[in-house]
């Protein structure tokens, strides 16, 4: 799945980890083409660092723990650490989505976002349930900028979940809202982003979506 210079660079990218990091995925037993694919790429990415672990559960056999975690569709992947941040993924995290997987896992080993100081200030305001999607395609550079604007709000403040999602895997989501062009950012099912924008806008945007005063 991964080319042997690119594990060598992952690596070595990842001899930087600080902390343990747990990737719990989620797949069935008679595995979709997208939920193999999925699952194999986690395991790769794994082998590269012995600070990274999996945990795979079967969306059908483990539906309590499924819903514990609110997952409503496969594949999935949750990237955590002492903490489960929010940080998911929907669909195989490929083509620039995977730069996102890799950056993730770095941040969380290292427990700590390179989010400025005025956007973390300011991040706290967020003070209630934020549900971010981020409808991607695998050939969008843009998409990945957002999903990890996305990902590091989700990590540095408990009350919001990010997800990564890809329509080539839930087309039935571009039709449910309307995707003319990508990314489109989703949040609380009601407020609507369209392309990747900067940190600080970003978060006016999540304030403004739950009645809070913008910066």
């Amino acid at each position: 799945m991964i080319q042997e210079k690119d594990k060598n660079q992952i690596a070595n990218l990842f001899k930087s980890l600080e902390n343990e990091v747990k990737i719990i995925t989620f797949t069935q037993e008679f595995e979709c083409q997208f939920c193999r694919i999925n699952r194999e790429l986690l395991e790769e990415v794994k082998a590269l660092s012995e600070k990274i672990s999996i945990e795979t559960y079967d969306f059908v056999k483990d539906a309590d723990f499924a819903k514990k975690y609110n997952i409503d569709k496969i594949p999935a992947t949750i990237i955590t650490g002492d903490n489960n941040y929010g940080i998911r993924y929907f669909g195989v995290p490929g083509g620039y989505e995977f730069t996102s997987l890799i950056e993730d896992i770095i941040d969380i080993s290292k427990r700590k976002t390179l989010l400025s100081q005025n956007v973390l200030k300011n991040l706290s305001n967020v003070d209630q349930p934020v549900h971010i999607q981020v409808l991607t395609s695998p050939t969008c550079p843009y998409c990945a900028i957002a999903v990890r604007t996305a990902h590091r709000f989700a990590m540095e403040n408990n009350n919001i979940v990010a997800d990564m999602i890809d329509l080539i895997e839930f087309p039935n989501l571009a039709v449910k809202y309307n995707v003319q062009s990508y990314p489109l950012i989703v949040i609380n099912e009601k407020h609507f982003i369209h392309g990747a924008p900067s940190e600080t806008d970003f978060l006016n945007e999540i304030l403004k979506a739950i009645g809070k005063k913008r910066l």
